[in-house]
């Protein structure tokens, strides 16, 4: 393979295309605290703001300020759960490529991982979970047509017709491959710790709106999320999430009111700012 030039290397690299991740600010600590300190007194359950936070701050590109989430959210649990934690955030990451793309999810991800304790990384699950079969792929279109009814209901039937004029396949790709594949957690498997860490619908659309409102540009999309988070309050189908139904339905339905959804946006614009973000280029962080 022939190598690159010098002159075309510095153009990759060039600040002003911003290839480097954002770093973390000293405030993001305090800003983390904050997040759960608010979430608690509303009666939300971990998974809630931890999905919030863990997609904002990938969607802002800054691996070094979800390693200090996940030092702020485990300071005080034990081995099993700060695992758990591990595997959660894994999977809000992986979800986060519908609405982010996949490139800073890998990015993220893989930082992310080499930030964890040894401890804690030798014991990440390595078995994937998504992996299609012949009997498999009905199921997954079963369940994406599911979700996306959940959320877009009385027009997810309209919806899909719209998507098919802008491109035949968009439809058949995101239902399939984001809806289905992706962002419904996968069946249950005994003995596979991935297994175990399901995001759960709430979180799901806590985890869209957040990864749609940091990376700027996208209304029409953050409102549709917003209304889907309230369907899944709406349907009771948060009572099937674990973690989620756990800390009880005062604060659930809270999340998924007015001042509820103000308030998830406001947490995320408190992260684009100390973070520098702006039209998904996330910016020098404000140190």
């Amino acid at each position: 393979m022939s190598k690159l030039s010098p002159s075309l290397k510095a153009l990759i690299n060039a600040l002003h295309a911003r290839p480097g991740p954002v770093p973390a600010p000293p405030s993001i600590s305090s800003i983390y605290a904050r997040i759960e300190q608010e979430a608690t007194a509303h009666q939300l359950s971990q998974p809630t703001w931890l999905s919030l936070s863990t997609a904002a701050t990938l969607t802002l590109n800054s691996p070094a300020s979800l390693a200090i989430l996940y030092a702020h959210t485990t300071r005080s649990l034990s081995h099993d759960n700060s695992l758990q934690t591990a595997e959660f955030m894994r999977e809000v990451g992986l979800k986060c490529i519908s609405f982010n793309g996949v490139p800073r999810t890998i990015n993220t991800l893989n930082a992310f991982r080499s930030a964890l304790p040894e401890s804690i990384t030798s014991q990440l699950s390595t078995r994937p979970t998504r992996t299609p079969t012949r009997d498999s792929v009905p199921a997954i279109a079963a369940r994406g047509r599911t979700l996306w009814d959940s959320i877009y209901n009385p027009l997810s039937t309209k919806l899909i017709s719209k998507l098919s004029l802008a491109h035949p396949d968009l439809p058949v790709h995101i239902l399939h491959n984001e809806y289905g594949a992706l962002l419904c957690d996968p069946p249950p498997r005994t003995k596979d710790t991935s297994a175990r860490v399901r995001v759960g619908r709430v979180s799901t659309s806590v985890a869209a709106v957040a990864c749609l409102r940091a990376q700027q540009g996208v209304g029409p999309q953050v409102l549709s999320h917003v209304y889907g988070l309230r369907k899944a309050v709406e349907d009771e189908s948060w009572k099937t999430d674990v973690g989620v139904a756990e800390g009880g339905e005062e604060g659930v339905r809270w999340l998924a009111s007015d001042e509820g959804c103000v308030w998830i946006l406001e947490k995320v614009d408190e992260l684009v700012e100390a973070l520098g973000g702006g039209n998904f280029a996330a910016g020098k962080a404000k140190l």
